[in-house]
Parts: C-alpha cells; sequence; structure tokens
C-alpha cells in the first residue's frame, strides 16, 4: 500500500458540469492541486465560478488548477474521483481507460448508486485500490459522503475516510459493496409514487409532508436517534401494523414512468414533477447554493459525536 494522501497532493477529478464542479470547490478548500477532465471544460468554469463567487473566493483557486476536455498521463495523481452516469459499461469502460494514464497504486474512487462494488472491481487492474465514491450536491457545504468498500478494498476505503473527515469537511461513512443512501431515497420514493398513484395525495402533498416533518428532524439526529427520541416502542408498533401495507412495487410507478418517457431531468430541461419559468429555475438553483451554507452552520451547532 502506497503512503497515506494528504490534503495537499494532486487529485484528477473527472466528470461531467454541476456535480463536479462543486466536488471541486470542496477539494481545492482542503488544499489539493486539481486537475479536472470533463467533455464541456466552458460548463465546468461557470458552474465553478457560481460557487466561488458564493464563497467571495473568485478566481481564488486558479494556481491549484487545470481543466481540459481530453486525458492525459496523471502518474503524479495518488488520487482520481470519477462521478459519472450510473451505468455498468459506462463505467466500465471508463476505468479501463483510466489504467494506462495513472500510477499502478493510485485510489480509484468511482461513483456508484445502483452498481455492486465488485462488479467494478472485476477486471480493474488493481482492485484493492478501487472504491465507491457517492456524493450529494452542493459538495462544498454537505456533510455527506458515502465511502464503498468490499474485503479487499478496506484499507483504502479507511485511508479516504480519513482524508475526508480531517480535510474535507465530511462526515463520512463506510458501507460495503452497495450504498445505502440511495436505498433509503427509493424506498422514501416508491411509497411516495404508491401514495401519488393512487390518490392518496398530490405532489405537492407529499413535499408539505416530507419537508415539514422528516425536514425538521433529519439534519439534527437521523432517522434512528428521531425515533429514541420520539419513544423507540412506540414506532416498532407503528411498523408493526403499518408495514404490511406498504408499498412492494418492483416497477417504477406510472408517474415517474411518464418522467422518464418525456426524457425529464427536473430543472435541467424543465420537465420533473413541477414546471418551472426560466426565472424561477434560476432562482431555486440560488437559494439552494444560499440554504447550503446556512444549513451547514446549524447542523455543526448539533453534533452527533457518535463515538462519545
Amino acid at each position: 500500500m502506497n503512503s497515506a494522501i494528504k490534503n495537499t497532493d494532486p487529485v484528477l477529478l473527472i466528470g461531467d458540469a454541476g456535480l463536479i464542479a462543486s466536488t471541486a470547490v470542496c477539494l481545492l478548500t482542503a488544499g489539493h492541486y486539481l486537475n479536472v477532465g470533463t467533455p464541456n471544460a466552458a460548463k465546468f468554469n461557470e458552474f465553478l465560478d457560481k460557487h466561488l463567487k458564493a464563497q467571495g473566493k473568485a478566481g481564488f483557486y486558479q494556481n491549484q488548477l487545470a481543466v481540459s476536455s481530453t486525458l492525459t498521463t496523471y502518474h503524479d495523481c495518488k488520487l482520481v474521483i470519477a462521478i459519472t452516469h450510473e451505468n455498468t459499461g459506462d463505467k466500465q469502460q471508463l476505468l479501463n481507460s483510466l489504467a494506462p494514464l495513472i500510477a499502478p497504486d493510485a485510489v480509484v474512487a468511482i461513483n456508484t448508486e445502483s452498481i455492486p462494488l465488485d462488479t467494478l472491481q472485476a477486471g480493474f487492474d488493481n482492485p484493492a485500490r478501487l472504491i465507491g465514491l457517492n456524493w450529494t450536491e452542493p459538495v462544498h457545504t454537505s456533510l455527506f459522503l458515502e465511502v464503498i468498500s468490499t474485503d479487499i478494498s478496506n484499507d483504502t476505503a479507511t485511508e479516504i475516510v480519513a482524508l475526508a473527515n480531517n480535510y474535507w469537511g465530511k462526515d463520512a461513512y463506510i458501507v460495503k459493496n452497495d450504498g445505502i443512501r440511495s436505498r433509503l431515497i427509493s424506498a422514501m420514493a416508491r411509497e411516495a409514487s404508491y401514495l401519488v398513484d393512487n390518490g392518496y395525495a398530490s405532489v405537492e402533498d407529499i413535499d408539505r409532508a416530507c419537508r415539514n416533518d422528516a425536514g425538521y428532524y433529519l439534519p439534527f439526529c437521523g432517522n434512528c436517534r428521531y425515533m429514541d427520541l420520539m419513544g423507540t416502542y412506540a414506532y416498532g408498533m407503528v411498523m408493526k401494523d403499518l408495514n404490511s401495507d406498504l408499498s412492494k412495487d418492483t416497477q417504477l410507478p406510472q408517474f415517474m414512468k411518464q418522467v422518464l418517457a418525456d426524457g425529464g431531468m427536473g430543472m435541467q430541461n424543465n420537465k420533473g414533477f413541477y414546471n418551472y419559468t426560466d426565472d424561477e429555475m434560476a432562482k431555486w438553483k440560488e437559494v439552494t447554493e444560499k440554504f447550503g451554507y446556512q444549513i451547514q452552520v446549524i447542523i455543526e451547532k448539533y453534533p452527533f459525536n457518535y463515538n462519545k
């Protein structure tokens, strides 16, 4: 195993536009020199500038940054971070193309929400150095980071968690082979879809229920600790009676199928659950950035202190 990655070591970041721009801010702030490989360099720079202006740091990290639309060799990068679409073939193709461009002992961290990590490790030159790494936007204000490992990559995952928690401003955790964030979100989305499809509630009702209840306590204490606060036994009794009625659908709900059929990408192309004007989309993106900083300050006032 190579020496531990430092917060000043160069990093190769690969991906497209929005999410990698936010990730770049996180890594630049930590002190890394950043090589960015993206098919749309102009769009990346546009998103990056917006994030940095919100921080009052426009142009501040130019000496730490190199952006290119083509990949070359990056043998000095101990860490490679890839954020790609959720497609097994595309991810495997990228990993194969990286092999001759990076150092043999470089850590490669790739996002994977639904593809088991061992599937991606199979055929990779150094599987012990390949881990899963899931982010959420805005990366530079969120504590979230999900690190996925298998038995052969435990040491690598532990190394990245230490780096993330010490320098990236993260509260990272390790899970085995499959991510848990997407499973939790999908379970809630499935039940919400069932309620909408069967006329129990509207999309607006679902958002009100989630925001005004779960949205109130989840940033403070999470799901399991909230049940402890409110009375774990009572929640167990409710689940005992309610679980049999929850949706067990294995197919996409009808209204989600329609969104996919329309190529819905939400605010990226104004095809989603709601309709937006251009001004509304711009406003939502602006307030999301602002909210990210505000909620970060509040969350940090109430740390979990898991180990105490």
